[in-house]
């Protein structure tokens, strides 16, 4: 990917507040609110340039069919942080954010174009979710806490939704289609390895390489925490050692699963501190040496 190391700021928690404090805003007041923070071509053009993102931070409607507008938002705000969270650390801040912006600014031109007022969080139903199903497709989510699903069938699902809309249903679909195209487009130019003379193309992605590199150094470390000598494990941490990223978040002990499913940790740049640590800590202690015998004393004979 294209991550800049130790540019992860969270912004994600700004992006959380904005959509709470937006959602008070409008439940006290919805037809208000609309008219103030909903894009609006003409009122744009006017000077109101806060349109262009704030249609974003919005449950707009009566809820996901008989689901509650507040129950809205807690799932809209638990798919954001988490999808957000796993992309921004997989990106750093900037290029988040600007995966953000060209997600929501396509909308907005796309709904200039068709002269239509839009009012919706697109960005995390569509952008955000494309883009977290290309970085680990084999996460699994339980939909109602019962039902597993990976999340790649989700992404399907909803471009099936959004492709049906766009023939069939209002313009809006239209715009989230053309701000989803753009942002993932981004999301396509800066995954491709470089070509330039300093970085030779290798047959694989980076982060593709990182992952096989990370996956032999796991079944290496599983092999010697298992049946290695002390020698040998000695020699795989400072290999490890070796191997560190500086600059790199590393995630608390807990969340070190390099095995997971999810594959997360696997195609981490710190996946070589991770397992240096885990290494010591698992690292069996020598077995304790017997006691020395006493020495045996020959009885005096007569």
């Amino acid at each position: 990917m294209f991550r800049k190391r130790g540019e992860n700021l969270h912004s994600v928690y700004i992006l959380l507040f904005l959509t709470a404090a937006f959602f008070l805003l409008e439940y006290q007041d919805p037809e208000r609110y609309a008219n103030l923070f909903r894009f609006d071509r003409q009122a744009v053009a006017a000077g109101e340039v806060w349109r262009l993102f704030t249609y974003q931070f919005t449950e707009a409607g009566q809820g996901w069919f008989f689901i509650p507008k507040p129950l809205v938002l807690f799932f809209t705000m638990l798919v954001l942080y988490i999808m957000g969270s796993a992309v921004e650390e997989e990106w750093g801040t900037r290029n988040f954010l600007m995966f953000f912006a060209i997600s929501t600014i396509g909308s907005a031109l796309a709904g200039a174009w068709l002269g239509i007022p839009l009012l919706g969080s697109y960005f995390v139903n569509f952008s955000l979710l494309f883009v977290y199903a290309s970085v680990v497709p084999d996460q699994t989510f339980y939909l109602f806490a019962v039902v597993p699903i990976r999340v790649r069938w989700l992404a399907y699902i909803a471009a099936a939704l959004l492709g049906f809309g766009v023939l069939f249903g209002g313009p809006a679909n239209a715009a989230a289609f053309a701000g989803a195209v753009m942002s993932y487009g981004y999301f396509l130019v800066h995954r491709l390895p470089r070509t330039s003379q300093e970085a030779p193309v290798e047959p694989k992605s980076g982060a593709d390489a990182m992952a096989m590199r990370n996956a032999t150094r796991f079944a290496a470390m599983k092999k010697v925490l298992a049946n290695g000598t002390p020698s040998d494990l000695e020699r795989l941490i400072a290999q490890a050692d070796r191997d560190v990223v500086q600059g790199v978040n590393i995630c608390p002990p807990a969340d070190y699963k390099p095995d997971n499913t999810d594959g997360y940790c696997i195609r981490c740049e710190g996946f070589a501190e991770c397992s240096a640590r885990y290494m010591r800590v698992n690292r069996r202690a020598p077995a304790p040496e017997a006691p020395a015998s006493a020495p045996v004393v020959p009885e005096p004979t007569a």
